[in-house]
């Protein structure tokens, strides 16, 4: 793996700009790949060896996919929307999995590493960077099932919602009173239909 500062500037550049959360997050990529084994996670050698779940849509993620390569549209990256300050890599290979978790009690104590760092957020980001990882993360080891439909590779499955005539892929749709659909049309979506009158 590399430097705290290389992978940092690499976080930084893929996100925009360096904040706690990227501090956060690139420490996070970086404790977790190694609790699982994995030192170049975007190597040709390692990077179809892991799958991440983050727990928050927050700047912390963009670190975690810069360090580790994991993407959306790789489906090596999974987005839990917890809200919680933490992510799970997973070797693929081995099945050993580690939760990094970022403590709460860490933002009080980034005073004592940067006492001298003007503003809370840079104070946060400084103390970050040097900051024990017991007292910022909590790390433990977890148990992830992976089913199969959320693995990498090509769609399991595709079938078309009965209403709404979209395709489905992945095992992603949903029967209601024996109709195929998508969820969308069975519990509703994020969006609603505009039909022409």
């Amino acid at each position: 793996m590399k430097s705290l500062e290389e992978c940092l500037r690499e976080a930084v550049s893929f996100h925009g700009e360096e904040c706690p959360g990227q501090v956060i997050g690139t420490r996070m990529a970086m404790i977790g790949c190694r609790a699982i084994g994995l030192e170049h996670p975007r190597s040709d050698r390692e990077r179809k060896k892991i799958i991440v779940y983050v727990e928050m849509d927050r700047c912390a993620a963009d670190a975690v996919m810069a360090i580790t390569g994991c993407r959306i549209g790789k489906r090596t990256l999974k987005m839990m929307d917890y809200g919680i300050m933490a992510a799970t890599f997973v070797n693929l290979e081995t099945g050993k999995a580690v939760r990094v978790r970022a403590r709460e009690s860490s933002r009080e104590r980034a005073f004592r590493y940067a006492p001298a760092t003007g503003g809370k957020y840079a104070q946060q980001r400084e103390a970050y960077k040097v900051m024990p990882e017991e007292e910022l993360f909590e790390i433990s080891e977890v148990r992830v099932t992976i089913p199969i439909q959320d693995m990498p590779g090509r769609p399991v499955k595709r079938v078309r919602c009965e209403d709404c005539g979209e395709w489905v892929q992945d095992m992603r749709e949903v029967k209601v009173n024996d109709r195929v659909l998508c969820r969308p049309c069975g519990f509703g979506g994020y969006f609603e239909r505009v039909r022409p009158s």
